[in-house]
């Protein structure tokens, strides 16, 4: 986090000296060591937690893009469709997710596949509009959760 904090700095200073370098270092040393305190986190996981970690966001993320492209080909072929006529639905489900931060990745994920949004998320049960009946079908049956699962049991393995 260090490393990021420094780019930050040096993004907001608009240039890189010597005398912007180390008061940025100083800072950014005491940001981050103030963010461990807040955090509650007293160590950094383990290089191949984070390796782990960093490849299973990866995997969300090729998953995540996969489901965009598909749901806008479906979305293209509703209205270029004269035939195919828009049911909008509201499809309800439940959730396997323990973490808030993990419900909340699906929610925004959903909500970024077009014809679909999450309208509510109550405790592990999902309510997500969807433009046509195949689209909020095709929320449950994605890989979303399946794939934050995974993550979500990395993160406990590394506590």
């Amino acid at each position: 986090m260090l490393i990021v904090y420094l780019i930050l700095w040096f993004i907001f200073n608009e240039r890189i000296t010597l005398e912007v370098a180390v008061i940025g270092l100083i800072v950014c040393a005491v940001i981050e060591l103030f963010t461990w305190k807040i955090l509650g986190k007293t160590k950094h996981p383990a290089a191949k937690t984070r390796l782990r970690l960093l490849a299973g966001g990866a995997r969300y993320g090729y998953n995540l893009l996969k489901e965009i492209f598909r749901c806008n080909a479906a979305v293209i072929r509703l209205i270029l469709s004269p035939r195919l006529e828009v049911e909008p639905e509201l499809h309800t489900f439940r959730t396997k997710l323990k973490t808030d931060a993990a419900r909340v990745a699906l929610a925004n994920s959903i909500t970024l596949t077009p014809g679909t949004i999450t309208c509510g998320l109550e405790n592990d049960s999902f309510c997500v509009h969807a433009l046509d009946s195949t689209l909020g079908q095709g929320v449950e049956a994605s890989d979303f959760e399946k794939r934050l699962l995974e993550l979500e049991g990395i993160a406990d393995d590394a506590r």
